[in-house]
């Protein structure tokens, strides 16, 4: 958070020189420090968030990936007069501990077009798709081998 404080307030000032990088340094210490104490915010957050930003990355580079083909494959299966679309409630359990994981996986499901994660309690996921064919293999997902990735500890 420090650092991305820093980084706007050189970009809302348009550019770069020493007085406004020690005052950006100054009000990115200040507001850090408010966020920290007022908004449930700790720096053993922002360094748990340093560790694991190429595995975030990541995550974000195959959910936009998967997204894309979703689309794709949605569009196929809406245009094609060929199929019947069959639309199923699929659960499954996941063996992700942190709420903060469970949620990561639950919005991809939902941005993942053609399902929609309806329900998520104590690692149990109901998910809305749009066809059958879109229910298989959810439970163990690159999403759920990506959350499980970023829930190890050390790494």
């Amino acid at each position: 958070m420090l650092v991305l404080y820093f980084v706007l307030w050189v970009i809302f000032n348009g550019r770069i020189t020493g007085e406004i990088c020690v005052f950006g340094v100054v009000i990115a210490v200040l507001l850090c420090a408010f966020t920290c104490r007022f908004m449930d915010y700790s720096m053993r957050k922002e360094l748990w968030l340093y560790r694991k930003l190429g595995k975030l990355l990541r995550y974000a580079f195959v959910l936009v990936i998967e997204v894309v083909k979703a689309n794709l494959g949605t569009v196929h299966l809406i245009l094609t007069q060929k199929e019947e679309i069959v639309p199923v409630l699929a659960r499954f359990h996941s063996d992700l501990k942190s709420p903060l994981t469970q949620t990561l996986l639950a919005n991809a499901i939902t941005l993942t077009p053609g399902t929609i994660t309806v329900a998520l309690e104590n690692g149990d996921y109901t998910v809305h798709c749009l066809d059958e064919s879109l229910a298989e293999g959810m439970d163990n997902s690159i999403f759920t081998e990506l959350a499980q990735e970023l829930e190890q500890r050390g790494a």
